[in-house]
């Protein structure tokens, strides 16, 4: 990690409207702004940096502002054949990191956490910090990406991040199945691209190259009564985090309806999940952390990781 006095005028700007007092939180796109609690009235609002700063399609990295939307992130690297790990349901890129939430085909396409290789943030003193590297061989001590990844911006306001790419699949199929166990469709298919299941039916994504994609389904045809499907279903509001266990047992955890991501851990409900009791190690070191890079409290104040 390194501290540095930032050459970049467009993110030193954004260091200045964040400031060295009094709370203050970044806006994005709006779409995941009830996460983690209300935030405190008196915080003052800013906008992080847009655009696309640098992108390498042969090292299938990009280095893009904090508040660029995904779309805009998305369309960029569809002109090259890739795509990435952020979800494609709208708001911003440093929205979906500071949430850390995965795309549906997160078993395609690898978590938000791993894609982020660095980022620069604006600390709760002012000051531009820089965290991790493009090269990872190359990085030593905290591993900040991850640490901001899902932090919900409590530990440092996102400016931007180097991200890391991937080639997007030639073809692409959702099909569904009825009264088959989602984990058995999990095991046919050599690497699905996601496993849907919510109680009844089962969707599952097959991507690849054609004639792999229709060896696939053929596998798939000999062992369970599918069809094709124009996509995954509806996905109800809101989000629960459970282990890839529980989420597999939705019917039996989760009230109301819902469509669990199989194998990942994500469910989404027409119910909120219940505040979870933090283990009391984690909180702790949780607690120290937030002392550690905000001492007085004054980023995204009121949000909390733990509701």
């Amino acid at each position: 990690m390194s501290t540095l006095a930032s050459t970049d005028a467009t993110i030193a700007d954004f260091a200045a409207a964040v400031g060295e007092t009094e709370p203050v939180a970044v806006r994005g796109g709006g779409t995941r702004w009830r996460l983690g609690g209300a935030l405190t009235g008196s915080a003052r609002i800013v906008e992080a940096p847009k655009g696309i700063v640098d992108y390498q399609p042969a090292e299938m990295i990009v280095t893009v502002r904090a508040g660029t939307s995904t779309a805009d992130l998305h369309r960029a690297l569809a002109e090259h054949g890739q795509t990435c790990a952020l979800p494609e349901r709208g708001g911003t890129v440093g929205g979906a990191v500071v949430v850390g939430e995965n795309r549906l085909d997160r078993m395609g396409r690898g978590s938000v956490r791993d894609a982020v290789l660095q980022v620069r943030y604006v600390s709760a003193d002012g000051e531009v910090v820089t965290g991790g590297g493009p090269v990872v061989k190359n990085v030593t001590g905290f591993n900040i990406p991850k640490l901001m990844t899902g932090s919900l911006g409590t530990l440092g306001l996102l400016a931007e991040v180097v991200l890391r790419t991937n080639p997007a699949p030639p073809v692409q199929r959702w099909l569904r199945a009825e009264s088959v166990d989602p984990r058995d469709l999990r095991d046919i298919v050599l690497r699905p691209g996601a496993v849907l299941w919510d109680g009844t039916s089962s969707w599952i994504l097959v991507e690849g190259h054609a004639p792999d994609v229709d060896a696939e389904i053929e596998r798939l045809a000999a062992r369970a009564d599918i069809t094709t499907a124009a996509g995954p279903p509806e996905l109800p509001p809101h989000r629960w985090r459970l282990s890839p266990s529980d989420a597999s047992q939705a019917d039996r955890v989760v009230e109301g309806e819902f469509v669990a991501s199989i194998g990942v851990g994500t469910v989404w409900a027409t119910t909120a999940q219940p505040v979870r009791e933090p283990d009391p190690v984690a909180a702790q070191i949780a607690d120290r952390m937030k002392h550690l890079f905000d001492p007085t409290g004054r980023l995204n104040p009121g949000r909390s990781t733990w509701t």
